[in-house]
């Protein structure tokens, strides 16, 4: 037991910090109230052919509300997502799908599904509570910290993160690249951050995901970004899937 806590003492005197702490001050960095963006999604296969989506995201407390409505190819216009995330139930997920006038629940066990041919699964669109994993530093080099992540006694489609963490300005840490694996340990995706300044506030302007088990990519870049917009809570029901937000590009 003793020789135990003289290894985690030496550990944690390497990096600094444990890595639980690492993870609550990457979850504190200061975030707007609200976010809005017009966003384009570029989906390639293995054949190296792309398809490119359009869309329209709001949110509102961390990306724990969010709405999307999709507005291009023609074939996808009209399609939508609503999201509410919940600490003590399950997460809130629904798509308006126009072309059969209907509403789709999306369930706890579809949240591994792929969200409209994309890379990323219903559950990488959730933020990820701090309990309910482990976490540990397994490197720093280079001012970069490596952190493991692995779910505890959660229903995930992954095994656990790994998660290179910058230290960009004091106190404010943020992800720029991550490797998750399977079930099986293996290695499903990897993901590339990139992040803009906008007043005060360090918001995602990139993300490139590549499923390398499938061999395709997605690339989303986020334009045309408004914070702190003061969307009620009430813009954030179904009702307002249905409906196409007025918008114009920057």
């Amino acid at each position: 037991m003793k020789l135990f806590i003289l290894i985690l003492f030496i550990i944690n005197s390497i990096f600094g910090m444990t890595g639980l702490e690492l993870a609550e001050l990457i979850d504190s960095r200061i975030k707007p109230i609200d976010i809005s963006s017009i966003n384009t999604m570029v989906l390639t296969n293995k054949k190296n052919k792309s398809k490119t989506l359009e869309l329209i995201s709001i949110s509102k407390d961390n990306s724990k509300k969010q709405m999307i409505w999709f507005i291009q190819p023609t074939k996808n216009k009209g399609t939508s997502f609503l999201k509410i995330e919940h600490d003590d139930k399950n997460d809130y997920m629904v798509m308006w799908l126009p072309g059969i006038s209907r509403l789709k629940s999306i369930r706890s066990n579809e949240k591994s599904d792929s969200f409209m041919g994309s890379d990323l699964s219903f559950e990488d669109l959730t933020n990820r509570t701090i309990s309910d994993y482990n976490y540990k530093i397994i490197d720093y080099t280079d001012n970069i910290y490596t952190l493991e992540s692995m779910p505890n006694n959660i229903d995930s489609e992954y095994g656990k993160h790994v998660t290179k963490v910058k230290e960009i300005e004091t106190d404010i840490f943020i992800a720029i690249e991550e490797e998750s694996f399977d079930q099986n340990n293996q290695l499903l995706k990897t993901k590339l951050f990139s992040f803009t300044k906008i007043d005060s506030f360090y918001v995602m302007n990139k993300l490139e995901v590549r499923n390398v088990q499938k061999n395709h990519s997605t690339l989303l870049t986020v334009n045309d970004i408004s914070l702190n917009n003061n969307f009620d809570d009430l813009k954030f029901i179904e009702r307002n899937l249905k409906f196409l937000p007025e918008y114009k590009k920057k």
